[in-house]
């Protein structure tokens, strides 16, 4: 990637609705070389989609939290696919450690989080174990990456620090 590369998904991950003209106005390029390079980006995979963000407070998810799990070793497939159709879980992530995944999952109050675990996450396959730790509050939401990534670029090897 060159530094127009970067800079277009850099204006593309704080604004993803705007035109192509918009976007090549504050990239400095025209609207077709513009739409191109997008193109690109998104046919190489570091454009994964474009989504609304919602804020799970303003839908009445006022309860966040998140979920360590612990499960069977012969049950991750399943396990998996039950993640995967559950609307409840937002995020899900493998770990290291002494848990198995981590689950980010919303509900509407205590009541409704209690009710999620005991009747419904602890039934999914293969599940030993869950430990609930809940966010009082949220400081900072959807980072951005592209700056990161850019400025960390080439990094991380041996006789370089981060400035």
């Amino acid at each position: 990637m060159n530094k127009l590369d970067w800079k277009i998904i850099a204006e593309l991950e704080r604004d993803g609705r705007q035109s192509y003209a918009e976007l090549g106005e504050h990239v400095g390029l025209s609207k077709s070389p513009c739409w191109s390079r997008v193109k690109n980006l998104e046919e190489s995979g570091v454009i994964e989609g474009y989504a609304a963000r919602l804020d799970p407070m303003a839908l009445g998810l006022t309860v966040q939290s998140f979920v360590e799990v612990q499960i069977r070793f012969d049950a991750h497939t399943e396990f998996e696919a039950a993640v995967l159709a559950h609307p409840a879980i937002v995020e899900c992530h493998t770990t290291a450690g002494e848990s198995d995944y981590l689950l980010k999952i919303f509900s509407r109050s205590a009541d409704h989080l209690d009710e999620l675990l005991r009747h419904n996450l602890s039934k999914l396959p293969g599940v030993q174990r869950l430990k609930t730790v809940v966010c009082l509050k949220t400081i900072k939401r959807q980072g951005r990456l592209a700056e990161w990534a850019r400025t960390t670029e080439g990094r991380g090897r041996p006789g370089q620090s981060f400035d």
